[in-house]
């Protein structure tokens, strides 16, 4: 069945170009390239891509863009919500000052944004992260996997080694004060090689990659089930370079925003972000703020301000401990 164009939530502009061009059904355009879209319509390459991905998504799942996610077909309660919510799992640090700030842990099925400036050990985080994903379900872990997109280059392998070597010592010294047999046997795959291959690094460098690559992760999450923890580090950088059209970086933003979020809800998995600071003027004052902003996020959302010195005998998270700037946004 043909579905017109018009019935997608297009700009208007782009959707005057489109049937200027001639085109008026969605499959007329199912099969082009963003650099013919954008030829022949003439609009940009990142507007062609932006109209691609919306037209795709919608034709493959046949429901509108503002849908519920891909459990709105299964009804429930406002009782069965909020039991959801109490039941809800976590990604322990083992970091009791972390954990205690987010309430348990990195919440499964949330999406949780960590700002801070350059050097606090927010890539450090995300690292350790990654690991403490895939710790045991007897350890209090989830026993996921981790997908690590990177934009600035920060990911160390090495540095990830050196965590991962210390959780599993860690965990083994729990092991040693338990008398069954359970935590032992779960530590029998719980080695370096399993951990780092259960890290799926994508490098991204510039918008149009990231942007390609999250709007992929659901085919790859439908073949990695046990994936429970997607990382951007750096939201912000592919975005303050090569992009003037502060229109269009709203809604490439909001449209990114919006998968993330779907992302977490469908695929019951958590998603942290990390973001760079900046100045903003305020009166006679200067503020650091997250970099972009998120006003183009949902107000579907409670929203934490959190802000701590720790103390830097915390041994994992050394750099982190400085200072840490986190702003959860919690969407329900």
């Amino acid at each position: 069945m043909q579905r017109d164009l018009v019935s997608f939530p297009l700009s208007p502009a782009v959707r005057v170009k489109l049937v200027s061009a001639g085109f008026q059904t969605a499959e007329e355009l199912l099969e082009m390239k963003p650099s013919e879209l954008s030829k022949e319509v003439g609009i940009s390459k990142e507007e062609a891509l932006e109209t691609l991905q919306i037209i795709r998504r919608e034709c493959l799942t046949n429901k509108p863009r503002y849908a519920a996610t891909a459990e709105s077909g299964k009804k429930c309660t406002a009782l069965e919500l909020l039991e959801q919510e109490h039941t809800q799992s976590f990604i322990i640090t083992f970091c009791s000052a972390l954990d205690n700030i987010l309430g348990g842990g990195i919440p499964l099925t949330k999406t949780t944004e960590i700002c801070g400036v350059p050097g606090v050990g927010k890539t450090q985080l995300c690292m350790q992260l990654a690991v403490d994903v895939q710790i045991p379900e007897c350890f209090g872990g989830v026993e996921g996997e981790a997908v690590f997109i990177d934009t600035e280059g920060s990911f160390m392998v090495d540095r990830v080694v050196d965590l991962a070597t210390a959780c599993i010592q860690h965990l083994h010294l729990i092991a040693g004060t338990h008398m069954g047999e359970e935590h032992p046997k779960a530590l029998e795959d719980f080695t370096l090689e399993n951990i780092l291959s259960h890290i799926y690094y994508f490098r991204c460098r510039d918008y149009t990659e990231l942007l390609a690559q999250v709007y992929l992760l659901p085919d790859f999450l439908s073949e990695h089930s046990k994936v429970r923890l997607v990382i951007v580090d750096g939201i912000a950088f592919p975005f303050r370079h090569d992009l003037d059209d502060l229109s269009l970086r709203t809604r490439l933003l909001n449209g990114l925003a919006q998968q993330m979020i779907s992302l977490a809800n469908s695929h019951r998995l958590a998603v942290l972000l990390t973001n760079q600071m900046t100045t903003k003027i305020d009166g006679n004052q200067a503020l650091l703020v997250p970099a972009l902003g998120w006003q183009h996020c949902t107000n579907h959302q409670a929203r934490r301000n959190l802000q701590y010195c720790f103390k830097s005998h915390l041994r994992d998270l050394e750099m982190l401990l400085l200072l840490l700037h986190l702003l959860c946004k919690q969407v329900h």
